[in-house]
């Protein structure tokens, strides 16, 4: 099942509650009301912090207190268990499309974190969109914001966040690096634009290989999307690939998918079923017509991903490889000089505009999980902040964790809890855990790989058993 931020602009319809701004929820069960007016975006409305989007109310687990309200136009959830151990758990939450309806959701953990005596706090942000920077700001708002709603300060804090909320995570160490003790990213974009590049990358090689015309417009016309339409149904015949339905693959789209393995984190178990699912998978409206990863071109937004200032992909670095021989063959050579080459005109910001860089240079202990089939946010993102750590001398401080799953943000509550009450060890004790070893290609390749932190079913995830 695909999870996460991939169900992007989810319907609002249904009628959704609110809370005074600043004042904590009422112990009686809350009745839902509509969305008020942001207070800070024009255009916007905040949901009601005191239901879930799908109209259910939020209602404080049994011997915990649950605090809902708005601030500066951002919709905040906070929970406390009854024996507080003084720390708290700041929650970022994932993409949500380019709706103009904010709202707070409960972390994947929250029962975990409250039976373990944590509180947790979380933001709906102020806006949709890639904003990653005003995810940032939002929730280290909530430090303060706890402290006030509540009356008491937390101790210390741990920071985690899934998908667009990793990379929300990993900005705010780095921007607040002595506000948080902690951080656990999972299914995280921690190599900002490096992500838009892989997009560009899986289209262009594409085209390439399916010897289609391809282009990539600075500034898209209005029927752009219908003209990547046009290009796309040229594409898919050659490369075998089908919508709705699991690839055929031709010679040359066996090729496409031993360029996108290994642009994606290099050869490792599961792969060739992770492949296929994501290409039976349509894309994202309004280009769910087609398959998945032909709907993430960033030609479609000009690169910018409708926030940067303008496009921040590049692949004229980037040599595609379809094989592991140490030299390339002829027909990478030949894939190469055929696939379209795009420059740079903006790059990841060094402040929270456009989409904020990751310099991969934490102070504090990061641990990670990510999907090894995840094609939507690579596994790749993991090597990319481990390469960053191991170059600024904080590869001690970084541990990553392979599962072995197909979906985007596909773990089990055993996974996910398994690593925060390491990573929380690992804080207070300092006693660094256990990880998987994502830079080498050899340990990535064992059919083992992601055996030993996979908890429960994965039931998409095609590959022979762990030993």
């Amino acid at each position: 099942m695909i999870t996460g931020w991939m169900r992007a602009a989810v319907a609002l319809s249904l009628v959704l509650p609110f809370a005074a701004a600043g004042e904590p929820a009422l112990a009686d069960p809350p009745v839902c009301s509509a969305p008020a007016p942001s207070t800070t975006q024009p255009g916007y409305t905040v949901a009601d912090p005191d239901c879930d989007i799908t109209g259910t109310p939020f209602v404080a687990l049994a011997g915990a207190r649950a605090y809902t309200g708005i601030s500066a136009g951002a919709a905040y959830r906070i929970e406390v268990p009854a024996r507080w151990n003084g720390k708290l758990v700041v929650y970022a939450h994932g993409y949500r499309g380019t709706g103009t309806t904010v709202y707070v959701n409960s972390p994947d953990l929250r029962a975990h974190y409250v039976g373990d005596g944590y509180a947790w706090a979380a933001s709906s942000y102020a806006t949709n969109g890639y904003d990653v920077g005003q995810g940032v700001r939002d929730s280290y708002a909530m430090i303060g914001l706890f402290r006030q709603v509540t009356g008491r300060a937390a101790r210390s804090v741990i920071m985690t966040g899934a998908s667009m909320g990793g990379h929300v995570t990993a900005v705010a160490i780095e921007t607040y690096p002595r506000a948080f003790a902690g951080a656990m990213p999972y299914c995280g974009v921690l190599g900002d634009t490096k992500l838009f590049d892989y997009f560009l990358d899986a289209n262009v090689t594409a085209a390439a290989l399916a010897k289609t015309p391809i282009d990539f417009p600075l500034t898209p016309a209005p029927d752009y999307q219908d003209q990547w339409r046009a290009t796309v149904a040229a594409i898919l015949p050659a490369l075998g690939v089908n919508v709705g339905r699991p690839p055929a693959l031709t010679a040359a789209g066996q090729t496409w998918s031993d360029v996108v393995e290994r642009r994606t984190g290099g050869p490792r178990p599961g792969f060739a079923g992770a492949f296929a699912y994501w290409n039976t998978a349509t894309s994202l409206a309004p280009l769910s017509d087609m398959p998945f990863l032909f709907g993430l071109y960033p030609g479609l937004t000009g690169g910018t991903a409708n926030i940067a200032p303008g496009n921040v992909t590049d692949n004229r670095g980037t040599f595609f490889r379809s094989t592991d021989g140490i030299w390339p063959t002829a027909a990478e050579w030949r894939l190469n000089a055929s696939v379209l080459r795009v420059r740079h005109t903006a790059v990841a910001d060094r402040g929270l505009a456009g989409i904020p860089r990751v310099d991969g240079n934490p102070r504090i202990p990061v641990l990670s999980l990510h999907d090894i089939g995840d094609l939507f946010v690579p596994f790749s993102m993991e090597q990319v902040y481990a390469a960053e750590a191991a170059a600024h001398g904080r590869g001690k401080l970084f541990v990553s964790r392979a599962i072995r799953g197909v979906g985007h943000c596909d773990f089990t509550q055993e996974e996910l809890a398994a690593g925060f009450d390491d990573l929380t060890a690992w804080v207070y004790t300092g006693h660094r855990p256990a990880g998987d070893a994502i830079l080498n290609p050899k340990a990535v390749a064992s059919p083992a790989f992601g055996c030993r932190f996979t908890r429960g079913a994965h039931p998409y995830f095609v590959a022979p058993a762990c030993p």
